[in-house]
């Protein structure tokens, strides 16, 4: 598969921004995307928000692969599918991004991707789970209470990543490596 970290993550780090610390935002202090429990797993156990108002763009970075696209076997996954699966469980989670994965590809719904998961994928075509998992997603926002402080927004990101995630998987079919 063609590694599209580099490029996935210039999206998702647009997605993010810089520091924010909505109340609203279970999520706490955060800076590209990365949270203070995050910076506490990976930094500095006793971080405070000023420690995550210090974290460095190579910080978040690293986080980013080794918590997300570590985790969702990024590498493995068929162009668009792997943009996908990535800023789902950016957002809500790697266990939940990875079992909608897993649901539609008919294996064991175990929140962890692994050969079995990914084999399945490869045999699905990408532009079809590609919209199957963001419309998944999109269904799954819109259920939370939150929804109607940052549905908007959440919504427009969805989109997004649907077109975005499309157009790589289209790109890939019609130049297979």
């Amino acid at each position: 598969m063609k590694n599209n970290y580099q490029e996935i993550l210039e999206h998702v780090l647009d997605s993010e921004g810089g520091y924010s610390n909505d109340a609203g935002d279970a999520g706490g202090p955060t800076k590209y995307g990365i949270t203070i429990h995050d910076v506490r797993m990976y930094i500095d156990k006793n971080a405070t928000a000023a420690t995550v108002r210090k974290l460095t763009l190579d910080q978040a970075k690293e986080i980013y692969r080794t918590k997300y696209w570590n985790k969702v076997s990024g590498d493995d996954l068929p162009p668009g599918v792997d943009y996908a699966v990535f800023d789902y469980g950016v957002n809500s989670g790697i266990v939940r991004a990875a079992r909608k994965l897993q649901m539609f590809v008919g294996v064991e719904q175990d929140g962890k991707i692994g050969p079995k998961t990914i084999a399945a994928t490869n045999l699905k075509d990408p532009v079809e789970l590609v919209a199957q998992i963001c419309d998944e997603r999109l269904h799954f926002l819109q259920g939370l209470n939150i929804w109607r402080i940052f549905g908007k927004g959440w919504g427009r990101r969805v989109r997004e990543v649907k077109a975005l995630s499309t157009q790589m998987a289209k790109r890939a079919k019609l130049n297979p490596v």
